[in-house]
């Protein structure tokens, strides 16, 4: 079983753009601003042989702001860059109760089953509490990226960090 390392998406490979307190995604391609030594943490793990899989939460298609056309295109310019061949993403929006969006954990637990990875031996790193609720719930050891939003925070255990960057090294050292 391989070791992976799940990374969200917005806040810990790119930029949010923040309202009130509240971060939002970009909304298309030109919008999209890698986080800097995102790059550089991504091709650490890559050299640890941790498959390296971007799970996502993007309501903004179900709340009708952003179309799931804009979203994929973004998932793919991302892989490009970075050299991520997997991403996991719900749609959806906490009142349809569905089982991908986090902070429940099926799209760690999909993954896990697609990829053949041990969740036990892998890593959850995100900028929100439903990220880490989420890493926690599939057994990861979970980082998260404080960014002090204006929000619910996660609850322990969770190791705080800066960036990704400073979770790769981390992990690294493990």
């Amino acid at each position: 079983m391989s070791r992976a390392v799940f990374l969200d998406r917005d806040g810990v490979l790119n930029k949010c753009f923040v309202v009130d307190g509240v971060p939002k995604p970009p909304k298309n391609i030109n919008d999209v601003e890698i986080i800097a030594g995102v790059k550089e943490a991504i091709e650490l793990l890559l050299e640890r042989n941790f498959v390296i899989v971007v799970v996502t939460n993007q309501p903004d298609v179900s709340r009708g702001t952003l179309d799931q056309s804009s979203v994929e295109a973004i998932n793919e310019f991302l892989g490009l860059e970075l050299g991520i061949r997997q991403f996991y993403t719900c749609y959806h929006d906490d009142p349809q109760g569905c089982l991908c969006r986090k902070p429940k954990p099926d799209l760690l637990l999909r993954a896990s089953k697609d990829l053949d990875i041990d969740l036990r031996k892998s890593f959850m790193v995100g900028d929100r509490w439903r990220d880490i609720e989420a890493g926690q719930a599939a057994g990861c050891q979970c980082y998260f990226i404080d960014y002090s939003y204006q929000e619910k925070s996660p609850v322990l255990p969770y190791v705080r960090v800066a960036s990704l960057i400073e979770a790769a090294r981390l992990i690294m050292e493990i």
